[in-house]
C-alpha cells in the first residue's frame, strides 16, 4: 500500500511540474532584404529570410550602430513606390508583443545617408526619425509593446520627403501578457513605446539575453550610463545574487541589480533628465536593489523620488520595501509631461546617500481605431480595378495613423462603431484605365466620388444605387459606356451627378430626371446616345427594362420552337429517304417472282382448255 501511495505521488508531482511549465514565447524575427535564413554571432540568434512580406527594394546594408544586429541585407523603398508600404505578417498569436525595428543606411555611394520617416503599429504612429539619430546608439531602433489580437501584425513605414526608408531588421516578441500593467486604463486600447531603458553603472550596452535573461522578458536593450554628472555619483557593483529580480510577469534580468549608482557627498542628489515630446503621457519604472555593502539595515538609506518636481515616492527605503539586501524593488508609476524635458531626482533624507539600478520610460499612446474591414477590403479591390499608379501607395489602413491618410480617400469616424470610414473618394485627372468594379458600394458611407478625367470604361455599376449617403457623383470625361442604371434614382441624397463627356447610351432613367425639381445639378451633355430629358435628344419608342427582358425572352422561345421544328422535319425527311432506298434496293427480285406467277397461271389455263382422258389420247407411247 505505501509503494502504491508513493507511485501516485510521483506521478502528481510529474503532472504538476509538467503543467507548470511553460512554452516558449512566440519570436518572429526577419532579416529585411535576406534571401536566405541568417544565425548571428554571438548567441546564434535565427533571422528569417524576407520572402512575400512587403514591396520595395533589397540591397546591401551598412549599420549604423555596433548595437545593430550583425546582418549584411536591408530593404528600402524608393518614393515611387508610394508614401506608405508596410511589412504585412500573419499567423502572430493573440497575446501580448514587444515589437522593435532596426533601421539601417543603403550602401550605396548615393544613398548612403540616414533617411527621415515615420513608423506605425497597426495603424498606431510609435516614432518619427530626427535628425542624427544613426549616430545615437538608443535611437537606431523604434520599439513598443503592444497587443496583436487578429492573427496579424502591420508595421508601416511612411515616408515625409527626405530620403527612402531603410529598414535593417523587425522583431516581434511575445511577452507575458500581464507585463508592465500601468493600471486601470491598460490595455489592449493601450501602447507602451520605449522612450529609453538605461542600465545604472553598467560599462556597456547589453540585450536580455546578454544578460541570460527569460526569453519572456522580450530581449530588451538597456543602455549602459556611467554616470549622472561629473562627480556627481559613484557606480557600485556585486557578484552577488540577486532574489526577486527574474519573476513573472516582467522577467528582469537578475545581472541588472548588479550595478547601480551612488549619490556623492558633494552632490547628495541624484538626477536624471532626458528629452521627451510635450503634452504626452509617460510611464517610468525604477529599479532598486541594496547592493552597497555599508547598508546593512533598513532605515539606513531613505530618500524621495521627484518628477519634475513633484514627489512621486516619498520615503524610499529599498531594504525595508523589497524585504533584504539584495533583493530587487521596481516602483512604476505614470505622469503627464508638459514640458520638453522628464527629470528624475532622488532626494536622500536624513544625510544619507540614493541609489538606482536601471531606469525604464515609456510614452503610453492610445491606439488608433482602425477603419472598417469591410472598406478597407473595398478600396483594395477598387485599387486592383481602377490600376491605381503605385505612386499612391495605399498600403496598411486607409485612414491611420492620421498623420499619414492614404491619398484620394477622406476619412471620418463612425461614432456608433468607434471606427474609420471613408466618406470621399476624390482621384479625378490621375490616369486611372481600368473599371469600376461593383464592390464600390461596399463604401457605404461615401458621402462623394470624383474619378473625373481618367480613362475608365465599361458601365457604370448599378450597385451605385445601394449607396444611400451619396450626394456628389462625378464620372465626367472618362470612357464609361452602356445605359445609365436606372439605381441612381433612387438616391434621395443625390444633388450633383456629372456623367458628361462619355459614351453612355439609351433613357436617362425618370426617376433621376425627375431630381431636377429638387434643386439637384446633373450634366449629361457630350454622350452621344442619351436621350429622354430637356437639353437631350428626344427618345424614340422607348421599351423599359422589364419589356426589353420579355422580349427577349420571347425571342428566344420562338427560336426554340424553330429548332425543334427543323429537327422533327428533318428526321422525318430521314426515315422517308430510308424507305425509299430498301425499296429500290428489292425491286428486281420482286418483278422476277410476278411473271413466274403469270406465267404459271397462263400455263395452267392452257392446260385446262385443251384437257383429254387417257381414252381420249390413247395409250402412252413409252421409250
Amino acid at each position: 500500500m505505501l509503494r502504491f501511495y508513493l507511485l501516485w505521488l510521483l506521478v502528481f508531482c510529474s503532472a504538476l511540474s509538467s503543467s507548470s511549465a511553460r512554452n516558449a514565447p512566440y519570436a518572429m524575427r526577419i532579416s529585411c532584404g535576406a534571401r536566405q535564413n541568417v544565425h548571428t554571432p554571438p548567441t546564434n540568434t535565427l533571422w528569417f529570410k524576407d520572402f512575400a512580406y512587403t514591396g520595395g527594394v533589397p540591397g546591401n546594408a551598412t549599420r549604423p550602430s555596433f548595437i545593430s544586429p550583425p546582418l549584411e541585407t536591408l530593404r528600402y523603398f524608393p518614393l515611387s513606390e508610394g508614401p506608405e508600404n508596410c511589412y504585412n505578417i500573419n499567423r502572430v498569436p493573440k497575446g501580448h508583443y514587444n515589437v522593435r525595428i532596426f533601421f539601417g543606411l543603403v550602401k550605396l555611394t548615393n544613398l548612403d545617408h540616414e533617411p527621415l520617416f515615420d513608423i506605425s503599429v497597426e495603424g498606431t504612429q510609435i516614432s518619427s526619425l530626427k535628425s542624427g539619430w544613426s549616430i545615437q546608439d538608443d535611437q537606431t531602433f523604434a520599439e513598443a509593446l503592444i497587443f496583436l489580437t487578429d492573427g496579424t501584425v502591420s508595421i508601416c513605414f511612411h515616408s515625409t520627403g527626405h530620403g527612402d526608408p531603410a529598414i535593417l531588421s523587425l522583431e516581434i516578441l511575445q511577452v507575458d501578457d500581464k507585463a508592465y500593467s500601468i493600471g486601470p486604463e491598460w490595455g489592449e486600447g493601450v501602447i507602451l513605446r520605449t522612450t529609453t531603458r538605461l542600465s545604472c553603472g553598467s560599462p556597456k550596452p547589453k540585450f536580455d539575453v546578454d544578460y541570460s535573461g527569460d526569453h519572456w522578458g522580450g530581449d530588451r536593450f538597456w543602455n549602459p550610463i556611467k554616470t549622472f554628472g561629473q562627480n556627481a555619483d559613484q557606480p557600485r557593483s556585486t557578484e552577488s545574487s540577486i532574489k526577486q529580480a527574474s519573476k513573472s510577469p516582467n522577467f528582469y534580468p537578475e545581472a541588472l541589480y548588479q550595478t547601480a549608482l551612488i549619490s556623492t557627498d558633494s552632490q547628495p542628489d541624484l538626477a536624471y533628465t532626458l528629452d521627451v515630446d510635450s503634452n504626452k503621457n509617460y510611464s517610468i519604472w525604477l529599479h532598486f536593489a541594496e547592493i552597497d555593502s555599508t547598508i546593512t539595515e533598513a532605515g539606513k538609506r531613505v530618500f524621495d523620488v521627484l518628477i519634475n518636481g513633484d514627489i512621486a515616492f516619498e520615503g524610499v527605503d529599498v531594504i525595508k520595501m523589497s524585504g533584504d539586501r539584495y533583493t530587487a524593488l521596481v516602483l512604476n508609476t505614470t505622469v503627464p509631461v508638459n514640458g520638453r524635458t522628464l527629470t528624475i531626482t532622488l532626494h536622500p533624507k536624513g544625510g544619507s546617500h540614493a541609489i538606482i539600478n536601471a531606469i525604464e520610460v515609456f510614452e503610453v499612446i492610445v491606439a488608433e481605431s482602425k477603419t472598417l474591414l469591410e472598406e478597407v477590403r473595398a478600396l483594395q479591390s477598387l485599387k486592383s480595378s481602377l490600376g491605381l499608379p503605385t505612386r499612391f501607395g495605399w498600403n496598411g489602413d486607409p485612414c491611420v495613423p492620421q498623420q499619414h491618410p492614404w491619398s484620394g480617400a477622406d476619412c471620418q469616424l463612425d461614432r456608433t462603431t468607434n471606427k474609420w470610414v471613408i466618406d470621399g473618394l476624390d482621384l479625378d485627372n490621375q490616369g486611372l484605365r481600368g473599371f469600376l468594379p461593383n464592390d464600390i458600394s461596399k463604401l457605404h458611407h461615401l458621402q462623394s466620388i470624383n474619378l473625373s478625367g481618367n480613362n475608365i470604361h465599361g458601365g457604370i455599376p448599378s450597385s451605385l444605387g445601394t449607396i444611400a449617403s451619396l450626394e456628389v457623383l462625378d464620372l465626367s470625361f472618362n470612357s464609361f459606356n452602356g445605359s445609365i442604371p436606372e439605381s441612381l434614382g433612387q438616391l434621395t441624397a443625390l444633388r450633383r451627378v456629372n456623367l458628361n463627356g462619355n459614351s453612355l447610351s439609351g433613357r436617362v432613367p425618370a426617376t433621376l430626371g425627375g431630381r431636377l425639381l429638387h434643386r439637384a445639378s446633373f450634366n449629361f451633355t457630350d454622350n452621344a446616345g442619351l436621350c429622354g430629358i430637356p437639353g437631350l435628344p428626344t427618345c424614340g419608342p422607348h421599351l423599359s427594362t422589364s419589356a426589353k427582358i420579355g422580349i427577349g425572352f420571347g425571342g428566344f422561345f420562338i427560336i426554340l420552337l424553330l429548332v425543334i421544328c427543323s429537327l422533327v422535319w428533318w428526321k422525318r425527311r430521314q426515315n422517308i429517304l430510308r424507305t425509299q432506298q430498301l425499296a429500290a434496293r428489292g425491286a428486281p427480285y420482286a418483278k422476277a417472282r410476278t411473271q413466274l406467277s403469270h406465267d404459271i397461271q397462263l400455263a395452267r389455263h392452257h392446260n385446262y382448255g385443251h384437257a383429254r382422258t387417257a381414252v381420249e389420247n390413247g395409250p402412252s407411247l413409252l421409250s
